[in-house]
């Protein structure tokens, strides 16, 4: 069955839906399927990137699907190696030619990648390619909170968005409250724990199944839900028809207080899966 999904209205006016969809590693025609079917089940906020190396997946599925363009919402990013101004600008243009995209709803840089320290100059580019028309909405993905205040102020924009890695392992509460102030809506990458032994742990928790088994949902749904109630927005991936109907179906229960502390339980200060912090960790 499905519910109405809550909208979030990001700080420079544009709504974007509660729940997205990922889709790393979907590539080719089984690709196109599940992203069109995706669509079919109800899906609008589409989430690719330059690196993942599909957003022409991702451009035949919006041709392909029965929905308007007009009522999806398309993310990609900004890889690390054009971050410089002028490159910045030309990515973004091959973004748009690779996935036969008139514009992007969104556009994140993927990493900040301080060591290089460029991501200033990305960030004016993406300021220049909203003011073009390439873009409805810009943000960040993985950005620190001292990415941030230096983003906001050197050039006055604030990121409408930072998709970060959040998890029942890594929760994330500074970084949402710095982002807060500044209005920037969070998105959690990997919500569950992407391809990470862990996950298997925590989907068979005695805890989490109780509490699953409470409501009548499987325990992804009751992670997901847990994302939904911390005001970020999961961009959970899956092939299958029958995992993408589960993901969506979390807008008809609400859990309580207790609940969500024992899903928080889980999280720890060096909770990151997969050694990536941003502080350090470089994309290209």
């Amino acid at each position: 069955m499905k519910h109405s999904i809550p909208q979030y209205t990001l700080n420079d006016g544009l709504q974007v839906p509660a729940i997205g969809f990922g889709t790393y590693s979907l590539k080719g025609e089984e690709g196109v399927k599940s992203i069109v079917s995706a669509m079919d089940v109800g899906y609008r906020l589409i989430d690719t990137a330059y690196n993942y190396e599909n957003e022409a997946t991702v451009g035949k599925a919006i041709k392909q699907s029965s929905i308007p363009r007009e009522e999806l919402l398309i993310s990609s990013k900004l890889p690390g190696r054009y971050h410089a101004y002028d490159k910045a600008l030309v990515a973004i243009q091959e973004s748009l030619y690779r996935a036969d995209l008139d514009y992007y709803d969104l556009y994140l840089i993927h990493w900040p990648n301080p060591k290089k320290d460029v991501y200033v100059e990305a960030w004016q580019a993406l300021i220049e390619a909203k003011k073009r028309g390439y873009i409805r909405s810009i943000g960040v993905s993985n950005f620190l909170p001292e990415h941030n205040e230096r983003l906001i102020k050197e050039t006055g924009v604030a990121p409408s968005l930072n998709q970060i890695e959040l998890h029942p392992f890594f929760d994330q509460v500074g970084q949402r409250e710095q982002d807060a102030k500044h209005g920037i809506v969070n998105e959690s990458w990997s919500p569950i724990g992407r391809g990470n032994d862990a996950v298997q742990d925590i989907v068979k928790d005695d805890k989490i199944l109780r509490i699953a088994e409470a409501y009548g949902k499987t325990p992804t749904q009751i992670i997901l839900r847990w994302h939904i109630q911390l005001g970020s927005i999961p961009i959970p991936k899956a092939s299958s028809l029958q995992h993408q109907q589960e993901n969506i179906d979390i807008f008809d229960f609400e859990l309580n207080a207790e609940e969500m502390k024992v899903i928080s339980s889980f999280s720890r200060p060096d909770g990151r899966l997969w050694d990536q912090d941003p502080s350090e960790y470089e994309e290209f």
